[in-house]
């Protein structure tokens, strides 16, 4: 793979000692823009290869669709940490690279020699990046520098969870685990903002993310009125304060969403629901008694849409004021926009007949595009590859696998 990668980071070699999602997630960010990314697991394989969920013709699940799609165009080398032998190894790649993304406990890898202090002596160009739920001390050592986080906890600690869901009684997370993708962008956002600065000064640096900062940064509502107005907000269902129309209405076979809360978006709409008049009642004729009048507007707005279909209304709506029906998976998956967009590619799923989806890359890169380029590696799959490039010898290759100090396939 390092020979045939292409896009804006081919030529950057990335260790990657991350499991879960969080972790996992930044480094294929960079994968997919051609960096050389080798996955550095553990003799067992990263935890996340057991999840699914699993094709039901795959009888060897090596990894389910979750570590699909968070590991695809990379490499994997499954390296004992905890055996000095094994330590020294990754020692030896850290020369090679250009970065190292981690997401242990805090103190994990200092205690086996492979934190930052240790390693940037071997390599002082290196930008060392770690996600973790509530950082490091880097970034200014928190109290709860040491707690283990999940998706729910930064979500919840961060701002997400206390403005999301129908009242304040019931609060609830996003869907997905934008609890730690979030953060695992802001992580590849950082590591290349490192890099950058390496580049022209040969100087590397430690770049310390924590899960719970990353949600506050986009937790915009929440900073806002408490910062200007010192109100804590609630939730309030799919809507924002202060802004009508923006929410859902129900159509005849399931649900919708529509923003039309500035004069030319109400006037358009009222236009289409053959409504006229609205755009001069008194109730709706401006922005404020929009929202004032929030309650009666989504029942008039409801009344319309509830009398035709989801297909109906993208049909008359699409395109001339901000729509779309709340898709399902069966439904994003026919849609033409990703399939144009290329955004469900198919990769080969070890152990099953068929080629599965994972998501595609977003960011689009005319002349230097990103690819889904490969399948999630299997454990060990390149360990042989990847330590013949570091020139090192078949003989202790062989002997360390012997050991038990690195697996291979």
């Amino acid at each position: 793979m390092p020979l045939t990668a292409t896009g804006s980071l081919a030529g950057l070699r990335i260790l990657d000692l991350t499991h879960a999602l969080a972790g996992p997630f930044c480094s294929q960010i960079l994968a997919d823009h051609g960096a050389d990314v080798i996955k550095i697991e553990p003799i067992e394989g990263d935890f996340f290869r057991r999840m699914g969920p699993f094709r039901d013709d795959d009888t060897q699940r090596d990894f389910g669709g979750l570590f699909q799609s968070c590991n695809r165009n990379k490499r994997s080398i499954a390296v004992d940490l905890k055996h000095p032998e094994g330590q020294a190894l990754v020692r030896e790649l850290v020369k090679g690279a250009d970065a190292l993304i981690e997401n242990f406990r805090a103190g994990v890898l200092d205690k086996l020699n492979l934190g930052y202090e240790t390693l940037k002596t071997l390599r002082p160009s290196l930008v060392y990046t770690s996600v973790r739920g509530f950082g490091d001390k880097v970034g200014g050592q928190s109290p709860y520098m040491q707690w283990p986080a999940f998706d729910i906890v930064a979500q919840a600690m961060g701002g997400w969870m206390g403005i999301t869901g129908e009242d304040a009684e019931h609060p609830c997370k996003v869907g997905g685990g934008l609890g730690d993708t979030v953060p695992g962008l802001f992580a590849a956002f950082g590591t290349m903002a490192a890099l950058w600065h390496a580049r022209s000064t040969g100087q590397g640096q430690y770049v310390d993310v924590a899960m719970t900062d990353c949600i506050l940064a986009m937790s915009e509502l929440v900073v806002s009125q408490y910062s200007y107005r010192g109100v804590s907000p609630e939730p309030v269902g799919n809507g924002i304060p202060g802004v009508a129309l923006f929410g859902t209405v129900r159509a005849k076979d399931g649900i919708v969403a529509i923003a039309a809360p500035h004069d030319p978006q109400w006037a358009e709409l009222c236009r289409l629901m053959g409504r006229p008049e609205w755009v001069t009642d008194p109730r709706f004729s401006s922005e404020r008694s929009r929202w004032e009048n929030r309650a009666v507007l989504h029942e008039i707005v409801e009344t319309f849409a509830h009398t035709r279909t989801k297909a109906e209304l993208l049909g008359l709506l699409g395109g001339r004021v901000p729509f779309s029906p709340i898709y399902n998976a069966e439904e994003i998956f026919r849609d033409p926009h990703f399939a144009v967009r290329q955004m469900l590619p198919e990769v080969e799923q070890p152990g099953s007949r068929s080629p599965v989806a994972v998501p595609g890359v977003p960011v689009k890169l005319p002349t230097t595009p990103g690819a889904v380029r490969q399948r999630a590696p299997l454990l060990g799959e390149h360990t042989r590859e990847i330590l013949q490039e570091y020139e090192i010898g078949a003989d202790r290759i062989e002997a360390l696998l012997s050991a038990g100090t690195l697996f291979a396939r």
